[in-house]
């Protein structure tokens, strides 16, 4: 089944049709509405949904993490304007403060897992509390951790929180797990640059031999929204550790015991 990406900026949208088409991310269809016009009935027939996509860094992250395209999941970063230390910190008086928004979907669909990642310090911190309690209240487990990208290599903290929810309702496994095993399992993943993520825009350019790729904007205003691009982007590399952790801390004892990595199914 296909993936579903909710990107309502224009030139990320685009970023993620380029990535898809060159099998970098999860196949699947971009929609570029808000998440506000969203209903429960549209993500029918998608096994996995990304929200808030930007330029598809949960994907890669799955991916990495060895996650299958065809595996059930939800993602989504929600805004961090209204809580970063940048900004100015209005919260939920923001408009753009869209997690009611997110978890009315979440509510309604009930996804077996979802992960998703925001800003750190005291107002993301406060955030979670509020995303933490309505999850609970509506049966899922939830967990998170405050993780930096220094951890993974990065020049920068980038400090960040990363949470998971699962549905106790159904047959998946609980979230809290996560937090208890993570610090004493360090998964080898490479810290490899994802070079899709990292050169490519939102246009095609042949490279003279007759191949199209992916490739940088060149046009008055390409740097600017790339470099927005990358600014609202998560770390792949840091968010699969943090999914790697979550599969291992839920993995049976006797399934471990057959595969060691813990990563696939």
């Amino acid at each position: 089944m296909p993936a579903y990406y909710n990107e309502n900026n224009r030139f990320a949208a685009q970023w993620l049709r380029n990535l898809i088409a060159a099998g970098d991310i999860a196949p699947g269809d971009v929609d570029e509405r808000s998440i506000t016009e969203v209903r429960p009935d549209d993500l029918r027939g998608y096994t996995q949904c990304h929200f808030f996509a930007g330029i598809g860094g949960w994907s890669a992250a799955l991916r990495l993490a060895g996650w299958p395209d065809d595996r059930p999941v939800w993602t989504g970063s929600c805004p961090c304007q209204p809580f970063s230390a940048a900004g100015h910190q209005r919260g939920s008086n923001d408009e753009r403060h869209l997690w009611p928004t997110f978890f009315d979907l979440i509510r309604e669909r009930r996804p077996a897992k979802v992960f998703g990642e925001q800003v750190a310090g005291a107002a993301g911190f406060a955030w979670w509390d509020h995303v933490a309690a309505d999850l609970e209240g509506e049966d899922y487990a939830a967990a998170a951790a405050d993780l930096p990208a220094s951890c993974v290599g990065g020049s920068h903290a980038r400090a960040r929180i990363y949470w998971v929810a699962a549905d106790t309702k159904g047959k998946h496994g609980d979230a809290h797990g996560l937090l208890e095993q993570s610090g004493e399992w360090r998964p080898q993943i490479a810290t490899r640059r994802l070079p899709s993520l990292t050169v490519c825009g939102g246009w095609w350019e042949s490279d003279g031999g007759g191949e199209r790729r992916p490739t940088l904007v060149r046009n008055h205003d390409g740097l600017s929204a790339i470099l927005a691009g990358f600014g609202n982007a998560i770390v792949p590399e840091l968010a699969a550790r943090f999914v790697m952790a979550n599969v291992r801390a839920n993995r049976p004892v006797e399934a471990e015991g057959r595969n060691g990595s813990g990563l696939s199914e």
